[in-house]
């Protein structure tokens, strides 16, 4: 069990104090709530890394029975033989229309449309015969690629370009946007929203999984208390890619050789006042920060291998 000595930091960050990247909560969205009852389905957004710990569970309580899918994005970067475990899981939680993807490269985003299709004409409550389109809200935490979905929706269906910003970021989407054209046949929309998170994240590890996926910023968990982590995880699931990568003997349960080697490998020092009985002398040192950002970087962009958090 992974214990940083800084969970009391993490805690009061985001335990009880609601979420610390400036994200809006299911529970203080009144135009989502608002949005709600006027989209014939719904589709979840979460990202294949947190295909469990990235699903709000107050959107869960809000769906009810409107007809709802939940995609996988990002799918390139996570470990596929994990993928028949993960939909039992979600089986057993009574998510049973799960779509993977990769919306970078479109993979898997044409099984979208139909399968929209498919859940409304099979819902009498939500299939009106005098209205042909189809208006679908898109919604899920920060930074898991809901823009990026209807970009990818609009590139297959309409040959168009970006209709909404994309970011590497929590934050890129900074209200709900008005409807946008994905789909001809069927005449299809899309409502982009802000990422949401759970106004209480009361559970450590959930916390940190959200924000090694880049839901939480991560000034605001602390990089090197990240970085600690993201070694805790890489070893539990016994993907070692990272000491090829940064050329390690062996794996190392202790982040600080790590960020060493990193450190090294970047050639990324940075000059540290020390004070001495003779006075302040400048002392060059490795860049620890500096290397635990290239860290989480190279976990993010898929280069330490795919990994599954959940």
């Amino acid at each position: 069990m992974w214990s940083p000595g800084s969970q009391g930091i993490w805690r009061k960050a985001c335990g009880r104090c609601g979420p610390p990247c400036g994200a809006p909560t299911a529970s203080s969205s009144p135009s989502l709530r608002y949005l709600f009852p006027h989209q014939r389905t719904v589709t979840l957004l979460s990202g294949t890394h947190i295909p469990l710990s990235g699903r709000n569970p107050m959107l869960q309580e809000a769906l009810g029975i409107r007809p709802h899918i939940l995609v996988l994005n990002k799918m390139d970067l996570a470990d596929p033989h994990r993928q028949p475990a993960i939909l039992e899981q979600l089986k057993q939680q009574g998510c049973s229309h799960v779509v993977f993807t990769d919306c970078q490269h479109d993979g898997n985003v044409k099984k979208i449309v139909p399968l929209v299709a498919k859940l409304v004409s099979n819902s009498p409550r939500y299939h009106r015969a005098e209205n042909t389109e189809y208006s679908i809200l898109v919604i899920g935490v920060p930074n898991v690629g809901k823009s990026s979905l209807i970009n990818s929706l609009r590139r297959l269906h309409l040959k168009k370009g970006k209709a909404t910003a994309v970011g590497g970021e929590p934050g890129i989407t900074k209200a709900v946007l008005t409807r946008i054209q994905v789909s001809e046949k069927p005449l299809m929309y899309l409502v982009d929203t802000p990422g949401l998170l759970p106004p209480r994240l009361g559970d450590v590890e959930m916390g940190m999984k959200l924000a090694l996926c880049g839901a939480i910023r991560d000034h605001l968990v602390g990089e090197d208390i990240m970085a600690d982590y993201l070694l805790y995880t890489l070893n539990k699931w016994q993907q070692f890619g990272y000491t090829q990568r940064y050329g390690l003997a062996a794996p190392c349960d202790d982040i600080e050789p790590v960020l060493k080697q990193v450190a090294l490998t970047l050639g990324r020092t940075q000059k540290v006042k020390v004070l001495t009985g003779t006075g302040n002398v400048n002392v060059t040192m490795l860049d620890y920060p500096a290397a635990a950002c290239k860290f989480l970087r190279d976990f993010r962009a898929g280069r330490l291998g795919r990994v599954t958090l959940d």
